[in-house]
């Protein structure tokens, strides 16, 4: 039914393509995929676990709007996955469970939320 015009290049109309690592594997994704694609395209059943249940979570929605992709982007924890463009030499890793903050590491723009301490006991 469509058939490719005599005067077009097969070459012209492949992707072009980046290279990322995913979970230590090199993986080609093509230019502007999200770094939630990388995780498909590398074949990984899941990205990360809950925190309570440590149930296995792979990107579902890919717009942001149900957490499922959040992993390790460039050693930062917690990145929505399916909102951030893949950049050669990227390296996404699995998250599991419940991430720490350390408040000496926050960036300043965030110091104006602080981070209550821990209460024990019930109340």
């Amino acid at each position: 039914m469509f058939r490719l015009r005599p005067d077009a290049q097969l070459n012209a109309l492949a992707p072009a393509t980046i290279t990322v690592e995913v979970e230590g594997r090199t993986v080609r994704v093509p230019e502007g995929a999200s770094a939630a694609a990388a995780v498909l395209l590398a074949g990984l059943a899941s990205i990360r676990d809950t925190p309570v249940s440590a149930s296995p979570r792979a990107p579902y929605c890919m717009m942001g709007v149900c957490f499922d992709c959040l992993a390790e982007i460039d050693g930062v924890p917690n990145r929505q996955s399916c909102l951030v463009t893949a950049r050669p030499g990227m390296r996404i890793r699995r998250q599991s469970g419940a991430r720490t903050i350390d408040p000496t590491e926050m960036p300043e723009a965030l110091r104006s939320f602080p981070i209550p301490a821990p209460r024990s006991g019930g109340a």
